[in-house]
C-alpha cells in the first residue's frame, strides 16, 4: 500500500507482527490503564515507521521479541 508523505513522495505503510514474551508489570507498564499479562506470547501489530521505538518499550516492559513478521504483501 503506498501512501504520500508530506514532501510529495510515496512511501510503503508496511505492517510488521512482533511476536513477544515475558512482558511483565513494572514502574514503565504502571502508568497504564491496564495490567499486563506474565505468561504466554502476545502479539503486536507495528508499522515499520514505529518498529525502533516498539523493540524499545518492549525492552523497557521485560520483554523479549521472539519473531518478527511481515504483515505486507510486496
Amino acid at each position: 500500500m503506498l501512501a504520500q508523505n508530506a514532501f510529495g513522495s510515496q512511501t510503503t505503510n508496511r505492517m510488521f507482527l512482533y511476536e513477544v514474551e515475558g512482558l511483565r508489570q513494572n514502574d514503565a507498564t504502571d502508568q497504564n490503564n491496564y495490567p499486563i499479562r506474565q505468561s504466554g506470547s502476545t502479539f503486536i501489530k507495528v508499522p515499520y515507521s514505529r518498529m525502533n521505538e516498539e523493540m524499545q518499550r518492549i525492552t523497557r516492559m521485560g520483554g523479549k521479541i521472539v519473531s518478527i513478521q511481515s504483515l505486507s504483501a510486496d
